[in-house]
């Protein structure tokens, strides 16, 4: 029996519920076995379908095999129940999903007490009215991690809110926010097609399931609302100018027949690709905010001397100005794509409840 084990003799100092077994929140149950996270008990579990609730405590490692045995439905009344009656001083809801139904609950959680640690953007980069519904509800005490919505855990949101406390303020921002599009820019160099570098990073895990999610430049444009309204801008949804990648007569296709006919993105990408190479840049794909709140995501190019044409892999970039980082921007980069980066950042934000 591992540290999370069950304990009937003493409640935990911190009980928790997973929402989400995919490949982040499998990740972040193999953390949840070490002994970094011996002060947390896991109480429940659960995926689109099935859960698994116990508050004397679940063993990390055998969630994934009880869920898939399991016959009971999904009723998050249930898992509440499991923390509530742990008798965990600190209660945590982990949203590992991607799931807009869930996120709309996160509000709500928060105002009930439980505090809330997710890497699901939908709420607090969606319409402006749920962000500050968030804000409501945690001021009554209940904390919002969110490290991972961003970056995947790069110190973003936590290094603009030091700032922020010191009274120092951000005037614009740009950079390169997702991991799947900075991997496929840095490997586009004309010499194979971009159907092919795309095919290349969904079989190696860098894109969700259907790559449209990530090229149609949505969840760049979650990640910067994220940013823009935790720096004080009050941005809505839609203020942001989105440049989507997806061809439109392949937007509302099912995946399967997006995935058939994905060379149409071929053409139109070498053209951009070598229009650009005409002058001595490159393309990436660029989040920006100005000074006077205008937010824009979509293709650039870039010279070589811009920070964005010297990143690699699936680097993620962030490039602050403030009023006191003026001369030279505030740069933090780092990988900003992995599963177990992303449920790193969870279990940093859980322990630091």
């Amino acid at each position: 029996m591992n540290a999370l084990a069950t304990d009937a003799v003493s409640p935990p100092r911190t009980a928790a519920v997973l929402l989400g077994t995919g490949v982040v929140g499998r990740a972040l149950l193999a953390l949840l076995s070490t002994g970094a996270a011996r002060d947390i008990r896991l109480v429940g579990a659960a995926n689109s379908k099935r859960q698994h609730a116990q508050p004397d405590g679940l063993t990390p490692v055998d969630v994934v095999q009880r869920l898939a045995a399991h016959r009971d439905g999904r009723d998050n009344a249930a898992l509440l129940a499991a923390l509530d009656d742990s008798g965990a001083s600190c209660k945590v809801v982990v949203d590992a999903t991607a799931c807009a139904k869930e996120a709309g609950r996160h509000a709500e959680w928060l105002a009930a007490g439980y505090h809330v640690v997710t890497a699901n953007k939908a709420l607090a980069g969606g319409q402006l009215s749920g962000w500050r519904a968030l804000q409501a509800a945690s001021a009554r005490g209940a904390v919002y991690g969110d490290a991972a919505t961003v970056g995947a855990g790069l110190p973003v949101l936590s290094t603009l809110r030091r700032l922020r406390r010191c009274g120092d303020s951000l005037l614009t921002l740009e950079g390169v926010f997702s991991g799947s599009l900075s991997w496929l820019f840095n490997q586009y160099d004309g010499s194979r097609p971009f159907s092919e570098l795309l095919l290349d990073a969904r079989r190696l895990g860098f894109t969700e399931p259907d790559p449209r999610s990530d090229l149609s430049g949505e969840d760049v444009a979650r990640k910067l609302l994220i940013i823009a309204r935790n720096a004080g801008f009050a941005l809505g949804s839609d203020e942001v100018e989105i440049e989507s990648l997806v061809p439109e007569a392949l937007r509302d296709v099912d995946t399967a027949t997006f995935l058939d006919r994905v060379k149409a993105l071929d053409a139109p990408l070498h053209a951009r690709h070598e229009a650009a190479r005409a002058k001595g840049k490159v393309l990436r794909y660029l989040a920006r905010l100005n000074q006077r709140g205008r937010a824009r995501v979509g293709l650039v190019e870039v010279d070589a001397s811009h920070p964005a044409s010297r990143l690699s892999g699936t680097d993620n970039q962030f490039a602050l100005t403030t009023t006191r980082y003026h001369a030279t921007p505030l740069v933090i980069q780092g990988p900003g794509a992995g599963p177990e980066i992303t449920a790193q950042a969870l279990l940093g934000d859980v322990l630091s409840l």
